[in-house]
């Protein structure tokens, strides 16, 4: 599932029994952005951890480095897009300097490192979970360990 946070407000994640849950508030700017990759990925160290993934694509200045740097550290999979592929290298080039990055890889290969890291994961009965794609690049999958809930968007 991908959420994209509108703008002028944060979006974080948060963990009500064993579902996570996007929420999106108010708030003064954070390193001077709202919404804040910073305030989303930190929200996502501090609940969720390394059931996480991160990826930084493009963009300017520091944002997300520190949170990034704190999901590394709390052992969620982390990514940077590397430098040839970006239009601009500035959110990426800071997290690789903060020691944050797991893997730096070109856009093309960023979608068959999303499937390993989804893939990692086994059900409760054992079996590999398994995420089908539908027409229009739709994603339909069902609960995991996790506490994601079954989406069909």
């Amino acid at each position: 599932m991908v959420l994209i946070a509108p703008g002028a407000r944060h979006m974080q994640l948060r963990r009500s029994g064993g579902q996570y849950q996007a929420a999106v508030q108010d708030g003064p700017p954070f390193n001077r952005h709202t919404p804040s990759v910073d305030v989303l990925f930190r929200s996502a160290a501090e609940c969720a951890g390394e059931d996480v993934l991160a990826i930084i694509l493009t963009g300017t200045g520091d944002d997300g480095a520190r949170g990034m740097r704190a999901l590394h550290e709390g052992g969620a999979g982390t990514i940077a897009r590397a430098r040839a592929s970006c239009v601009v290298f500035g959110m990426p080039k800071e997290a690789i300097k903060l020691g944050a990055v797991d893997e730096v890889l070109p856009f093309d290969r960023v979608a068959g490192a999303i499937l390993r890291f989804d893939a990692r994961s086994e059900r409760p009965d054992g079996r590999t979970e398994q995420v089908r794609l539908r027409p229009g690049g739709r994603v339909r999958r069902a609960t995991d360990r996790r506490g994601f809930r079954s989406v069909e968007d």
